[in-house]
């Protein structure tokens, strides 16, 4: 019986272009070992390994030509639009109390302010609609490692076999069904999270 629901936040509720950051990479000529090191960097910082000033300081290093600003607005170029029928899905979810609804994601502390800033108040109404709100820079830990999942069943006292994890990238949703959740890989620009009712007569 489907009792909790795990969202992923970007590319679920928010849209994201993936694209944008390597894209300036390839403008401003980084190359490939630049590349690898930025993903470490990323990883580290994902979990709040490093600080927000650390992590500026090393993407200085890779695009020395650019102020601390610029190096935000780049980074935040990937955050785009979360759209309002999104939000409104989510809120009448909570409302009807039907699951525990969590939210589990990847990001860190600059993309997270950002969208703060952007959605201004809408920010607060998403966050409380959520039984449990975990971020991976403030929890220490990332998808697709194994450990993030424990620690939501753990937290929460809830069960695997009982939960539905929604997330956009198939490596993380692997990892969640190798512990008996369910799953749904949702295909970015064919699916939407709102259509979840009709999901649901797929998967269970």
């Amino acid at each position: 019986m489907l009792k909790n629901i795990i969202f992923d936040f970007g590319d679920v509720f928010v849209n994201l272009d993936k694209t944008y950051v390597p894209r300036q990479l390839d403008s401003y000529s980084v190359d490939e070992s630049g590349r690898r090191a930025l993903d470490r960097l990323n990883k580290l910082y994902e979990v709040g390994s490093i600080s927000t000033k650390e992590f500026l300081n090393s993407l200085h290093e890779a695009i020395p030509q650019l102020n601390s600003q610029q190096l935000k607005e780049i980074w935040n170029g990937m955050l785009l639009d979360f759209p309002t029928n999104r939000l409104d899905f989510l809120v009448t979810l909570s409302r009807k109390r039907t699951h525990k609804i969590f939210l589990l994601s990847n990001t860190n502390d600059l993309h997270i302010e950002s969208i703060k800033e952007n959605m201004g108040a809408d920010f607060e109404t998403f966050k409380n609609a959520f039984d449990g709100f975990y971020l991976s820079h403030e929890i220490g830990l990332r998808k697709p490692n194994t450990d993030i999942y424990e620690f939501v069943l753990n937290k929460d006292n809830i069960k695997a076999e009982d939960t539905l994890f929604i997330d956009d990238t198939v490596e993380n949703t692997d990892a969640a069904d190798k512990l008996g959740i369910k799953t749904w890989h949702l295909q970015v620009g064919k699916e939407d999270v709102i259509n979840l009712e009709n999901k649901l007569g797929d998967l269970f």
